[in-house]
């Protein structure tokens, strides 16, 4: 039984008192407890793989903010590097991958890994639940089947909107739709299993989706997300969230998930217009918001709110992650903005 259940009621798009709130990458480096950790645990991969300090850092928004959720404490990068990729981070410098995908070799031996050696996610799963003890739900995520292929061929980050995999996507779309399901058929087994580890909500982050043409894009990252989504157990809320996508709103919403996470670039009314009660909405202010001044957060928090309408079916997030510069007290603004506009308006119950 979960005490604040605001965040499950609202995907099930049923009344609400409160518009919940959570917020990508709610634990991180804007945090400095979160700070104090990573610096403690020597690198992000130590964090990362440490059960024990996943669960520490997962809680810390927590303890600063009455935040609607929890979000799993880990980076998409995870499958990857199970597959035997050999991910690593560099400080300042970001992902990388000692394997990438570059030639027809190595896409052909690509094969969905052992989930043993992804147990340290699932242990951190039971242990942040245990941990909450029933205070809210706890979300689970992972990377869309494309934006891993994105990083697979690019061998990390990239300063030219991954144009390997672009370029793959038109001269080799035979080997990009191998990687896409292969990934697929691992990204619906990764969720299982952190759904059976006690995740109530599951995310799939389809971050550099947007770089595709619309084709491209339903055929590489929509077809391939709605494959994983149909793998999973029925009855558990799911959430996709494609960076760039506002204008295949439509396409999102009929795969099967249960609430469509939007950018900041998408007007929120028109969205909840054009989808009407087929799917939840989550967004989506911009996180620059957050390096203003309380003033202007407050102010921006419930106009989205606003935005959103009087109907059931709302979270508020941002339009993507937080970003480090953000002072956690204009967070604490932001929270508490949020449960404020959302009570007054006496949103649908």
């Amino acid at each position: 039984m979960i005490a604040n259940d605001t965040l499950l009621r609202a995907l099930r798009r049923e009344p609400v008192d409160h518009v919940p709130v959570w917020l990508m990458r709610q634990a991180g480096r804007y945090l400095p407890e979160y700070n104090a950790v990573r610096t403690k645990a020597g690198s992000f991969m130590a964090l990362a793989t440490s059960p024990q300090l996943a669960t520490e850092v997962t809680l810390q928004p927590l303890a600063r903010f009455p935040l609607d959720a929890a979000i799993l404490f880990s980076d998409i990068l995870t499958i990857p590097d199970a597959m035997g990729l050999g991910l690593s981070f560099a400080e300042g410098e970001g992902p990388r991958f000692a394997r990438p995908l570059r030639d027809e070799a190595g896409v052909n031996a690509l094969a969905v890994p052992d989930l043993a050696k992804l147990r340290y996610v699932f242990d951190a799963v039971a242990e942040i639940r245990r941990a909450l003890a029933g205070r809210v739900p706890l979300i689970g995520f992972a990377g869309s089947p494309f934006t891993l292929a994105a990083y697979m061929i690019e061998g990390g980050g990239s300063d030219d909107g991954f144009a390997r995999v672009r370029k793959m996507a038109y001269m080799r779309p035979d080997l990009l739709q191998r990687i896409v399901d292969v990934n697929a058929d691992t990204v619906a087994l990764y969720l299982r299993a952190q759904i059976d580890a006690g995740a109530d909500v599951v995310m799939l982050f389809d971050t550099w989706g947007g770089l595709l043409p619309a084709d491209a894009w339903r055929r590489f990252s929509l077809a391939t997300m709605q494959k994983a989504l149909a793998a999973l157990p029925a009855g558990v809320p799911t959430i996709v969230f494609t960076k760039g996508g506002g204008a295949w709103l439509d396409d999102l919403a009929g795969i099967g998930a249960s609430c469509v996470g939007l950018d900041w670039t998408v007007d929120l009314r028109r969205a909840r217009e054009s989808v009407g009660a087929r799917v939840a909405l989550q967004g989506n202010l911009d996180p620059s918001v957050l390096t203003t001044d309380a003033a202007t957060v407050d102010r921006e928090a419930r106009a989205v709110v606003r935005a959103a309408g009087d109907a059931p079916g709302f979270v508020f997030n941002l339009g993507h992650g937080i970003v480090p510069q953000t002072p956690p007290a204009h967070v604490a603004v932001l929270v508490d903005s949020v449960h404020d506009e959302s009570r007054a308006k006496k949103i649908a119950r």
